[in-house]
């Protein structure tokens, strides 16, 4: 219900970990980890609880965490405990059963907690340790979440046992004003290709990023940089500001990255709350979701990452679109119906081309948050070169639609691209936060095609801009285009014509999510 602790890949089994409230479906002050577990990523089996408030040293919750394969391949779990004086604490907790495929059950190390307060720190300010990294030195590494007088900061952690830790003279990162930073991950990518790198992989072909979640924004924000263990400094190329690096511009947060050893790729996950009421979440019995798998990678640029949504989900495919080589050309104003498929529940790649560049119109230079441009210039709003893109989850009369667009501007002589999902009318229901996203997407026009996937399942919307370049994540609670009467649409609202020069689209399966049954995998 609430945020990722430790997903994991072990023996043939990947592990999800999440925040769970067993008593209901709101954030409490009783927090536990829920388990469920997976062998493809998309169909999961639900477990019990794994670990639940019971020591003085987590008495008053369990919170995030996460986990870490030691050598003799055993995993290991560190994780924040609220502790009987309401003071954040790191503990660590172990398999009972290693020969358990599943893991069940977990066990308290008994010298908990393994991490106190550090001294001038609010107790409530000090949570959520990373997987741990190892360096030459023998020795193992951690982050930790904090802040003091509003300044963010990781604390960096060492140990050569797992168990005796102990505070480096400095942290790893500051940055004033920036507030707590919850779950910190911290992990490298390789600078020359788009596979995934084990956490402790350290050389000169990597990267290191540094995500963390500012708490005060409900934000995840990362950072590129230049990790060395031998100095324990980190040098990040952009500056954590609100208007850096995120995973993704729509509700995303507290997500949590791991290393999936099975297909070399660095797996993302993050926490999808909802955009209604607590009353509502009362009434389903249930808040908040986990966003889809994504693999991510640092672009060739070296600029950013690249996220995409893991090739499994083609296990769920049926009913494929797919337009060969007929270009369907929009013109200004038109709309084009995309038949054949199950709009309510589907996955649609689209790729645009604008021949006209000469045309289009300047950027106001007044214009600097890619958010409020897209809440300015909504989908009914006509350019020039855009708004052009889908609307998904759309009632037949267009009362209710999400609509997911580019506009490209130029800017001093260069072209901009800007992708938005727009939550305007993407229901009749009022009550319910309809805000639009918006980010700008690092391609040029001139040589790239503008493309879009999205990942439509009945309330959840996410897009993949530019290749993956750049994502928004929304919520939406469409009264009336649900099940059959949700459609899909392409559309072009500028005066310029676009071509659809490709196009594919699937409706998707439902997943078998946290139903509890034995599954036979050699039906595979």
């Amino acid at each position: 219900m609430h945020m990722h602790p430790g997903p994991m890949y072990y023996n043939g089994v990947y592990h999800m970990f999440y925040q769970q409230n067993p008593f209901g479906p709101l954030f409490s002050n009783q927090m536990y980890w829920g388990h469920s577990i997976s062998h493809d990523l998309i169909n999961w089996i639900p477990l019990d609880l794994a670990i639940s408030p019971t020591e003085p040293f987590d008495i008053n919750s369990c919170w995030s965490g996460s986990a870490t394969i030691l050598p003799g391949n055993i995993p290991a779990m560190l994780y924040t405990g609220i502790d009987s004086e309401n003071r954040q604490v790191q503990n660590l907790a172990f398999p009972k059963n290693l020969s358990d495929p599943y893991l069940q059950e977990w066990v308290k190390y008994t010298g908990n907690p393994v991490i106190n307060l550090p001294e001038g720190i609010q107790h409530d300010d000090f949570r959520d340790p990373t997987t741990a990294w190892l360096a030459d030195d023998g020795k193992w590494r951690i982050l930790v979440g904090s802040q003091k007088d509003k300044t963010g900061i990781a604390f960096l952690y060492q140990s050569e046992d797992f168990v005796n830790w102990s505070k480096y003279d400095s942290p790893l990162l500051t940055v004033p004003g920036t507030g707590i930073w919850e779950c910190p991950d911290f992990f490298p990518v390789w600078v020359d290709s788009t596979k995934g790198v084990d956490t402790s992989v350290m050389n000169s072909r990597v990267k290191h990023v540094l995500k963390v979640g500012l708490f005060d924004y409900a934000t995840d924000y990362y950072m590129i940089g230049n990790y060395s263990p031998a100095k324990e400094n980190y040098v990040p190329q952009n500056e954590l500001t609100l208007n850096t690096l995120r995973y993704d511009y729509g509700k995303y947060y507290a997500s949590k990255s791991f290393f999936d050893p099975v297909k070399d790729r660095r797996i993302l996950m993050a926490w999808v709350n909802e955009s209604d009421s607590e009353a509502d979440d009362i009434a389903k019995g249930w808040s908040g979701l986990h966003s889809f798998p994504r693999s991510a990678w640092l672009d060739q640029n070296q600029k950013q990452l690249v996220q995409w949504p893991i090739d499994e989900i083609e296990m769920l495919h049926e009913d494929e679109v797919s337009y060969q080589n007929t270009k369907v050309v929009l013109e200004g104003g038109s709309l084009h119906k995309v038949l054949g498929i199950t709009a309510s529940q589907a996955d649609v790649k689209i790729t645009f081309e604008s021949t006209n560049l000469e045309e289009t119109e300047e950027m106001d230079p007044s214009w600097v948050d890619p958010q409020l441009i897209c809440s300015e210039q909504d989908a009914s709003k006509k350019g020039k070169i855009g708004p052009f893109g889908l609307l998904a989850l759309a009632s037949n009369d267009l009362s209710e639609l999400t609509a997911i667009f580019f506009r490209v501007f130029q800017k001093k002589g260069r072209y901009v691209v800007l992708m938005c999902s727009d939550q305007s009318r993407s229901s009749t229901r009022n009550g319910i936060d309809k805000t639009s996203y918006g980010a700008f997407v690092d391609i040029d026009p001139q040589q790239d095609e503008i493309s879009l996937r999205t990942l439509i399942d009945h309330s959840i919307v996410e897009s993949f801009g530019g290749g993956g370049k750049t994502c928004i994540t929304a919520r939406v609670y469409p009264t009336l285009a649900i099940g059959e009467e949700a459609h899909l649409f392409a559309f072009n609202n500028g005066t310029e014509t676009v071509v659809i020069s490709e196009l594919n689209a699937w409706s998707v399966r439902k997943a078998r999510i946290n139903v509890e049954e034995t599954i036979s995998y050699a039906e595979k």
